[in-house]
């Protein structure tokens, strides 16, 4: 019943272009519903199986980090109201970066909730474009050619931006490699004065459309290099990747609810785990490549 009122209140507040389902192989598994859990304070993950997001309780409004594919607006709308909040009650969407998978439920969510929207420069003008950057190594690839629904009105912070809204303030790191607009937000949650780092990490992973070779641009290896190298620097209790699977989100809260050791969910070395693992990955996409231009 949840779900279908949430339905409604969507299709009332939304064009309908902003909930067409996405259609790719993986798009049906990213998409099943999750229940909501508590990370720590007052940040939940209500994103589904297969693409985080996270709410955050200011005090003052929430703050929501990203919105998965168009279809998962529903599910994640559904989520927040089964925290017992209103979505009216969202006042800043933030984004990850501007792919379908990340950035595609965003125009629906933010007609629904009336909330404003922010990511990197570079990912703010992608999104009003409703498409990622021109210089995406998965430009004019996947489903749709890698476009969504553009989201109107998108606020386009600098690499250390601070965001804040009531008692809670987020910092945006630029980490461009998986896309040049990608962003990973980090902010304290602190629970009878119990505080923790908590990181939303961006994705990490060496993908692009075929035909694309990163070793044809070392600047951009080089910055993709960077990147992994300041996701693991940041301080970091809990790293939430955008998609769950890479930091073992669901494995960790499963461990904890067990009666585990807190040690099971938080871990200081998530964030420089989650970054080695971005290096294999971009490593054995580099020596691929050496492979096949001999």
């Amino acid at each position: 019943m949840l779900i279908t009122s949430t339905l409604l209140a969507l299709a009332l507040a939304a064009s309908p272009a902003d909930l067409m389902p996405i259609e790719c192989p993986a798009c049906a598994g990213w998409n099943l519903p999750q229940a909501p859990f508590l990370l720590h304070g007052k940040s939940w993950y209500v994103g589904t199986q297969g693409l985080s997001a996270v709410l955050i309780d200011s005090g003052d409004g929430l703050v929501l980090v990203d919105g998965a594919l168009p279809q998962s607006a529903p599910l994640i709308a559904a989520n927040i109201a089964s925290l017992g909040f209103s979505v009216t009650d969202v006042k800043w969407i933030l984004n990850s970066h501007p792919h379908y998978d990340h950035a595609g439920g965003i125009a629906a969510l933010k007609r629904l909730s009336g909330a404003r929207v922010a990511g990197t420069a570079r990912g703010a003008e992608a999104m009003r474009q409703g498409n990622a950057p021109h210089d995406d190594p998965q430009v004019g690839y996947g489903p749709q050619a890698n476009a969504f629904p553009p989201v109107d009105e998108v606020t386009g912070l600098a690499d250390g931006a601070q965001l804040t809204v009531g008692d809670l303030t987020l910092t945006l790191h630029a980490t461009p490699g998986h896309t040049p607009g990608g962003a990973t937000w980090s902010w304290r949650s602190c629970d009878q004065g119990r505080c923790r780092d908590l990181v939303y990490a961006d994705s990490v992973t060496a993908v692009s459309a075929p035909g694309f070779r990163f070793s044809d641009d070392p600047g951009r290896v080089a910055e993709f290099r960077a990147t992994l190298d300041r996701i693991a620097g940041l301080d970091c209790d809990l790293a939430v990747s955008a998609h769950p699977g890479p930091t073992k989100l669901f494995e960790r809260a499963a461990a904890r609810d067990a009666g585990e050791e807190e040690p099971a969910f938080f871990d200081d070395q998530s964030c420089r785990a989650y970054a080695a693992f971005g290096r294999d990955w971009l490593d054995k996409r580099l020596a691929e490549e050496s492979a096949k231009s001999e």
